[in-house]
């Protein structure tokens, strides 16, 4: 069936063309009861603005663009991203504007939906997620103009304002921690590693083990998956004697979990023979046994506040400024204790 024109609406209202339009954009030269008559009619064609025509005129899409360039399984699995949509989307109702979601399979494709989204007018603006060293997206979204905030940071997004949180604080306390309890054979299961964030994290591992004297701070990168994190934590642990370490850093609930499983799997107990860390907090890190220590947030409100500040930059295009969160902090739970430690006994002079 063709697609209804504004020729049709106004032949069926019996109105010129000009008066259909009008009515349809809200503006002022039609009598209350023409526009009235002339969006009933509308209506019950199912016409809805054509893109083109829309963005030639100036309006606006109604909508802001969320790509994302990761593989869709763990962007299932994920409760931060669940959390973070469910936030961008209940601010972005508020306005009565749509979040377009694409999950495409590399960085290139996700700039070509840049290019495409852009030149068809089909968004506002932008959400960028998961910055990348030497980012090639920033220079595309700042040649194409189209408002655009990043979740993430400090820095190195070009002219781009960001909403973002200190990765490397955050990491610095959970070692801090592990440290305090007597831990110093430390592992951190981190995500990607073209990553910016995986990068500050592994630096803070690094640097904050340095400066405390452990013996040992490993970060072995993964894709966030429960399959990689379970993987990698089986070959932590099938370390001989001391070489295994006595507490792993996660840089997702869902990989914490699976590594949960694989310590009762190949019988080392949690807490007693092995601390866990989850950087990310959920229903996860609280509904399993024994439940998990973890870095917390609040995701939803986060993913308002980026809504928010893009919804300003849309409004006042250059107007919005960097935003700092607060840095997450570290839920203390069942899932840690200090190195060898026995609810039964004596700690373990062995470890």
């Amino acid at each position: 069936m063709a697609r209804p024109t504004i020729a049709d609406i106004a032949r069926e209202a019996g109105v010129s063309k000009g008066a259909v339009s009008f009515a349809l954009n809200g503006r002022p030269g039609v009598s209350e009861a023409t526009r009235d008559r002339i969006l009933g009619v509308a209506e019950r064609m199912n016409w809805r603005p054509h893109s083109a025509a829309r963005a030639l005129g100036g309006a606006r899409a109604g909508a802001v663009g969320l790509v994302l360039a990761r593989p869709a399984r763990t962007i299932g699995l994920e409760p931060f991203f669940s959390h973070l949509l469910s936030g961008l989307q209940a601010a972005l109702s508020g306005r009565g504007t749509a979040l377009q979601l694409l999950v495409v399979e590399d960085t290139a494709a996700e700039i070509e939906v840049y290019r495409r989204w852009t030149s068809e007018h089909r968004v506002d603006g932008f959400v960028l997620v998961d910055l990348q060293v030497r980012d090639p997206r920033i220079p595309v979204l700042e040649e194409l103009g189209v408002p655009t905030v990043v979740l993430g940071g400090p820095g190195r997004h070009g002219r781009l304002p960001a909403v973002w949180a200190d990765d490397r604080e955050a990491m610095t306390s959970i070692v801090e921690y592990l440290a305090a309890l007597g831990h110093r054979r430390i592992a951190h299961l981190a995500g990607l590693p073209s990553f910016q964030h995986t990068q500050r994290r592994i630096r803070a591992v690094r640097d904050a083990a340095r400066r405390l004297g452990l013996a040992d701070a490993v970060s072995v990168p993964t894709d966030f998956s429960d399959a990689e994190g379970a993987a990698a934590t089986r070959a932590l642990l099938a370390r001989p004697g001391r070489q295994r370490p006595t507490a792993i850093v996660y840089d997702s609930d869902v990989m914490a979990v699976a590594g949960l499983g694989v310590a009762t799997e190949m019988g080392v107990a949690v807490p007693g023979e092995l601390s866990v860390v989850s950087f990310d907090d959920s229903a996860l890190t609280r509904i399993v046994h024994p439940s998990l220590t973890a870095l917390s947030r609040d995701t939803f409100a986060l993913g308002e506040q980026v809504a928010t500040a893009l919804l300003a930059q849309v409004d006042a295009p250059g107007s919005a400024q960097d935003v700092r969160n607060p840095t997450p902090r570290l839920t203390v739970r069942e899932s840690t204790a200090p190195p060898g430690a026995d609810r039964n006994g004596p700690l373990d002079p062995g470890h």
